[in-house]
């Protein structure tokens, strides 16, 4: 089998928490051929959608990881799958990705997560299909309105509604300290919408990552825990992951999204849950695979290829 990944640069991997480079290395475990490219490299051209690929091989050693092949022209078809793994920002440019890997699926390619449903689902805007689940939030640019939610709420999260890592989240409490300049910074004075949600105190015990894989659930969340009075527990922001086991309360949330989201086009989902509420739905390269794996010795990155296969089959 032939496994295209369409990813960020190879030279930025950080291999001992990649989760890409798991993948990698379980198809390279199973006999599969790897190979790499970026969205810079794809093309649509006499009508057929191409890319300038690299055949990958994996060395084995920590820093000097892989070897690449000159990089050649090749039709998306001519692979096996192609695994959408570009890290967001999700601006124009991935959207001009997804319409390119769309047309490859009528081609004749398998991309997985399915293009169409990438770009459908926003990973912040997402979770209000699930309403039930929910903290009480807020989506607009008024500032009239995001200031009556703050007076109702009290305690609130500002944040950008294209931005990962924990980027340009703000906290804001009951004193409404410099709220109206965070509402100014982040819809760029009334151009731009954003989210609001009420603070989630239970955020001191953890960002929760859940992984759905193939309809199914990962039995292991990854609770990344903020640190140095920090409000965010993004692992890019300085969080503390910590593999724990899911409570009911999780399980509810997972079971309910795994086999509609899966049903979508979604082969692999990350959800984020913080006490008991979902707060994000993340599609385009949902990671944690390796700290799961490392620390409850559930091999996630083995579960995906399987998934995978059956997908395929």
């Amino acid at each position: 089998m032939k496994i295209a990944f369409l990813t960020d640069p190879l030279a930025q991997f950080k291999t001992y928490k990649d989760s890409t480079f798991a993948m990698m290395r379980e198809a390279a475990k199973r006999g599969y051929t790897i190979y790499a490219f970026g969205p810079e490299q794809l093309a649509l051209e006499s009508g057929q959608v191409v890319a300038n690929v690299a055949r990958i091989t994996l060395t084995g050693d920590a820093d000097d990881w892989y070897r690449a092949e000159a990089p050649q022209a090749m039709p998306l078809h001519a692979f096996d799958a192609v695994l959408q793994r570009k890290d967001p920002p999700f601006d124009m440019e991935y959207i001009y990705a997804t319409y390119l890997l769309e047309l490859a699926e009528s081609q004749g390619a398998r991309v997985f997560n399915k293009p169409a449903a990438i770009r459908n689902h926003n990973e912040k805007l997402s979770i209000a299909q699930f309403s039930q689940f929910i903290t009480p939030t807020l989506v607009t640019r008024d500032e009239q309105r995001i200031r009556a939610f703050h007076r109702e709420h009290q305690d609130v999260i500002l944040k950008p509604l294209d931005g990962m890592g924990g980027a340009g989240i703000f906290r804001i409490g009951a004193d409404g300290m410099n709220l109206g300049s965070v509402i100014e910074t982040l819809t760029l004075q009334g151009a731009r919408t954003i989210m609001v949600q009420r603070y989630i105190p239970e955020i001191v015990h953890g960002d929760k990552r859940i992984l759905l894989i193939g309809g199914k659930v990962v039995p292991f969340a990854l609770a990344r825990i903020p640190q140095n009075g920090e409000v965010r527990g993004n692992l890019a922001a300085g969080g503390v992951g910590v593999a724990q086991e899911l409570s009911a309360r999780d399980l509810e949330i997972a079971q309910t999204l795994a086999p509609e989201l899966y049903r979508r086009g979604l082969l692999l989902v990350g959800l984020d849950v913080i006490g008991s509420c979902l707060t994000e739905v993340n599609v385009t390269s949902p990671t944690c695979f390796q700290e799961i794996t490392q620390q409850k010795g559930f091999d996630v990155a083995a579960m995906f290829i399987d998934a995978l296969e059956q997908a395929l089959a």
